[in-house]
């Protein structure tokens, strides 16, 4: 099981949810997109930390995370797809967290088994959710050894 988490709410009729619906369809994983309200009342840390909390709230036990990070490690397709697919094989469920606008609080980067970059370019979080779910679906076309994926 898959399980993407972020902040934030993506409306159902853009061509951004399309795309990401699309991905997940195609991936033949399961795949579970939660979605957690924006917590605009506050700043700072203050406005981190609470949502990590969210983030991390009832995680499935002995659960992967991977948290997607500016600072974190880049690694290519076929690398992240081989990250995942360690998470598998060992019956993980794995959970990709996308934080707020302003990053991720401690607490989520803490229990972080992988920090990950996809670049040091700046994403909007919608946009970021439909790469992610692309490299989804690219990850699964690599187990499976589909000519999706080129080297």
């Amino acid at each position: 099981m898959i399980q993407i988490r972020a902040i934030g709410k993506l409306k159902c009729n853009t061509p951004e949810f399309q795309l990401i619906s699309e991905y997940i369809k195609k991936a033949r994983e399961k795949i579970e997109i939660r979605e957690y309200a924006e917590k605009k009342a506050l700043t700072g840390n203050e406005l981190k930390e609470a949502e990590a909390k969210l983030l991390l709230s009832d995680l499935p036990p002995d659960a992967f995370i991977i948290a997607l990070d500016e600072h974190g490690q880049t690694l290519s397709s076929r690398e992240f797809a081989g990250e995942l697919k360690k998470a598998k094989d060992a019956a993980k469920p794995i959970v990709l967290m996308i934080g707020g606008a302003n990053g991720h609080g401690k607490e989520v980067l803490n229990h972080a088994h992988l920090q990950l970059s996809f670049g040091r370019m700046t994403l909007p979080h919608f946009l970021m959710r439909v790469v992610l779910a692309e490299q989804l679906y690219r990850s699964s076309t690599i187990w499976q050894n589909h000519p999706y994926h080129r080297d």
